[in-house]
């Protein structure tokens, strides 16, 4: 039998190996996909996102992504919506030529932020299950915010606007989108800050349904505050590289 100390020299010399391995890979990973041909711009926070990779590959389970996936005026899936799954798919596909184990894409279908900019129960769910038979065509599951939301509902302590720190930047740019695709029935300003407020309740959801899954989004950083704060945001481009304008708005 072996001494106890040849065991701890034993282990001495394949530990570091282990790590150097583990290391190695998860570079090889983040290289995959955290380059210009899919970001817009840096990540949000890169040790955050390099502790998930190696997560993912040292446990050898998929590497997670969730996004959220909205909507536009169209009830129906168009070309943009086709070459944004498509996009997303070579970025998948670039990681699971270096990871064994391969990814797993979560899209939230946003119908709360639809019915805020007042589109129809009937149109929300006709386009939003057409973009649930695309993305289950790519392996990808689909998820209502709705549903999920009101699932962890007990579980969350509920903000009121009271509590809001509202900054004038941001919601002087939420105004600007709502000018353009809100029609709920109050004033322009009154439908960013109720957006705004939905955001810091959904944040919280989306970090404790998918607690280990990097946040993909078509926005930049600037809106850094509506996404989840546990979470590593990856911005990153829609359709191309190039190109911002999310695909249902296309």
């Amino acid at each position: 039998m072996a001494s106890s100390n040849a065991v701890a020299r034993d282990f001495a010399r394949v530990l570091p190996n282990a790590l150097q391995s583990t290391c190695s890979r998860t570079e090889d990973v983040l290289k995959a996909f955290n380059t210009w041909a899919f970001k817009r711009e840096q990540p949000s926070n890169a040790d955050l996102l390099r502790s998930f990779v190696s997560r993912a590959v040292t446990q050898d389970e998929p590497l997670s992504f969730v996004a959220y996936w909205g909507k536009g005026i169209r009830d129906e899936v168009t070309e943009p919506d086709h070459r944004c799954l498509q996009y997303m798919q070579q970025m998948m596909d670039r990681i699971g030529a270096v990871h064994q184990a391969g990814t797993e894409l979560h899209l939230v279908l946003t119908d709360t932020h639809a019915r805020l900019n007042g589109h129809r129960v009937r149109s929300i769910n006709k386009y939003f299950g057409a973009i649930e038979a695309e993305a289950a065509n790519y392996g990808y599951s689909s998820w209502r915010l709705k549903t999920l939301t009101d699932s962890m509902r007990p579980a969350l302590k509920m903000i009121s606007c009271a509590d809001m720190d509202y900054r004038a930047e941001l919601v002087g740019e939420l105004q600007k989108s709502a000018a353009k695709w809100y029609r709920g029935g109050h004033s322009v300003e009154a439908g960013a800050r109720r957006y705004f407020d939905m955001n810091m309740v959904e944040r919280r959801v989306i970090e404790r349904v998918f607690p280990n899954s990097v946040f993909l989004t078509f926005n930049s950083s600037d809106m850094r505050i509506l996404f989840p704060e546990r979470l590593p945001v990856f911005y990153m481009y829609s359709i191309k590289k190039g190109v911002g304008v999310k695909p249902w708005f296309q």
